[in-house]
């Protein structure tokens, strides 16, 4: 008996990490294309002479339609399935990134209103992107594995800043600021063709086989990728209200906002931080940035392994996730203590410690895939994301001000701490059991 199982398991496809390496490129891209302006910021701000407080509201740009985007997009993806809104949406924010590099034909105000818009126009592109993994998700990875397959796209937020920071780092410093947004936007333009002709569901997918489809059902995988279709949005309103009244859901929507925190300030002021108050060059910068980033890549995929372990050795669903999110959160703080360091390797360090601890705590879409009502996947993913991205509206501009006001970045870098905290709180006291979600 042992043996036949053995061999019926060995016989089974693995699509399904096909499907999670797609995620992972994909949203590589897509934090790639975030993170062009900070590349850019130094130089870009120069040429078009612009204070800590307006490149403030200029790396918030995204964030702001990102943000009110969320639920249209989650609307979306209930409605239209997630194969076809997700090419869409890379093919969209690509060719928007793309625009950028024009926008040095510009000069004074109208560059500036230029290149807000174009940010507003990125961010509205890529709203539909991580409910849309959450929902692939579920769909094809058993409860055992979701922990793993989430911490792994999640965790090419640290990539994107490995193989891409000292790339677009030493474009700037070699051509110039405006190469890096063609760049990327060609780039992502070519993966949206990539990405419709391998994505498909587990029920008609055609390299999947019936072992690999009945084993991830029996593991509690959704299998339908695209929701119920036309009927899911009928009662969009009434579902959103029944979402924000969910205790659990709430704490876990206000902890993603402080944990996304930590993302924002990684993807604006990170870089202007090295060059500004450490004297680093663009390019030095460029490089400083891959340790942090490699350390919060690793955190990141050893956050879901040591979620999906501690589920695996009979631990409950909430345990198996918060212990992840509340250790690395705390570890995480260790970033305030940039403010009491001299040499420039012992702020790397700890910034590196820091992003390895907010890697590991970032289980937030695993914990999505966990608690989904099963029709409404794309709204109550889109309504996480909304509070979390608020983060990317708020976090730029009052780092902003910090620097503007103080001249340092010192609390800049506490306030980003004090949000680590925060999450903490939200895990311990407010969210409560994780289970998945039944509307009525």
């Amino acid at each position: 008996m042992g043996a036949g199982l053995v061999m019926t398991a060995a016989k089974r496809s693995r699509v399904r990490l096909l499907i999670v390496t797609m995620l992972f490129f994909a949203t590589t891209i897509n934090y790639a294309d975030r993170a062009t302006l900070s590349i850019a910021g130094p130089s870009l701000a120069k040429d078009l002479g612009l204070d800590a407080v307006s490149m403030g509201y200029v790396f918030s740009a995204f964030a702001w339609s990102y943000v009110l985007a969320q639920l249209p997009g989650g609307w979306l993806l209930d409605r239209y399935g997630a194969k076809w809104v997700y090419a869409g949406a890379i093919f969209l924010w690509s060719a928007f990134t793309l625009m950028q590099g024009a926008v040095g034909f510009f000069t004074g105000f109208t560059a500036v209103a230029v290149l807000f818009s174009l940010r507003l126009l990125v961010g509205l592109a890529e709203a539909p992107v991580f409910p849309a993994n959450a929902r692939i998700t579920a769909a094809w990875f058993p409860t055992s594995e979701r922990g793993t397959a989430s911490a792994f796209f999640n965790s090419s937020q640290y990539f994107a800043t490995v193989l891409f920071t000292p790339l677009m780092g030493w474009v700037v410093h070699h051509y110039g600021w405006h190469h890096v947004f063609t760049l990327m936007g060609a780039l992502g333009i070519a993966f949206a063709l990539l990405w419709t002709q391998v994505m498909y569901g587990p029920k008609e997918h055609p390299s999947i086989n019936q072992a690999e489809r009945d084993y991830i059902e029996a593991g509690g995988a959704l299998l339908d990728m695209d929701g119920r279709g036309a009927a899911a949005p009928v009662n969009a309103g009434r579902t959103i209200r029944q979402l924000l009244s969910n205790r659990m859901l709430l704490g876990i929507y206000i902890g993603q906002y402080c944990i996304t925190t930590l993302t924002y300030f990684f993807l604006t002021w990170f870089p202007v931080y090295l060059v500004k108050e450490r004297g680093l060059s663009i390019l030095q910068a460029g490089f400083a940035a891959v340790l942090p980033a490699l350390c919060g890549f690793i955190g990141g995929i050893l956050g879901g392994w040591i979620s999906d372990m501690l589920l695996k050795r009979g631990y409950s669903l909430t345990a198996s996730r918060k212990i992840p999110i509340v250790g690395g959160m705390l570890l995480s703080m260790c970033i305030i203590g940039c403010n009491y360091v001299e040499a420039d390797a012992l702020v790397v360090g700890l910034m590196a410690l820091a992003f390895f601890g907010k890697g590991i705590g970032a289980l937030g879409w695993a914990v999505v895939s966990d608690t989904s009502p099963r029709a409404t996947g794309g709204l109550n993913g889109g309504l996480f994301n909304t509070f979390g991205n608020t983060a990317g509206i708020t976090t730029p501009i009052v780092i902003g001000y910090i620097v503007q006001t103080t001249g340092s970045f010192n609390g800049a870098l506490v306030f980003v701490g004090l949000n680590a905290l925060v999450a903490v709180f939200c895990y311990l006291v407010i969210v409560g059991e994780i289970r998945r979600v039944e509307l009525h």
